[in-house]
């Protein structure tokens, strides 16, 4: 056999590559975005209700509220906790001890009872809560 010995001069030379490939960390971030995008709708609090659609302006005010929800069965909400009707007032006046600013927002479904929504609002009144309102969604603006 016969093996020919190439100069020194043709000979690869071998460099390591110090270079960052960023790809596998871009395919993780966009897995991350994807995932935070799935689930950023999931994370709201309360429960799910379609509230009515009327016109008028977003409350753009600083001040403690406390939302109830009143769901189309007619159950009352605080959060994501059901509440009986002869608890709500007990719980809100705990509330309003500590912040004498709070306001309250009825959230009622569209298939809710207009007087257990109603009912809500007048025991609220009796209470001495000045300040209830009711929640609603924007209405869609018409196209011109």
């Amino acid at each position: 056999m016969y093996f020919q010995q190439t100069p020194r001069r043709f000979q690869r030379v071998y460099k390591r590559n110090s270079d960052i490939n960023i790809t596998n960390l871009m395919d993780v971030m966009m897995v991350l975005l994807v995932v935070f995008m799935v689930a950023a709708p999931l994370m709201t609090s309360g429960i799910a209700l379609d509230l009515p659609k009327v016109g008028g302006k977003a409350l753009n005010e600083e001040v403690t509220s406390v939302n109830i929800s009143v769901d189309k069965e007619g159950y009352y909400y605080i959060g994501e906790t059901e509440i009986p009707a002869n608890e709500i007032v007990a719980k809100l006046q705990a509330i309003r001890d500590a912040n004498t600013e709070l306001t309250v927002t009825i959230s009622g479904d569209t298939g809710a009872e207009y007087g257990r929504v109603i009912g809500l609002m007048a025991l609220l009144k009796e209470a001495g809560f000045d300040k209830v309102g009711l929640k609603t969604e924007p209405r869609p603006l018409k196209k011109k």
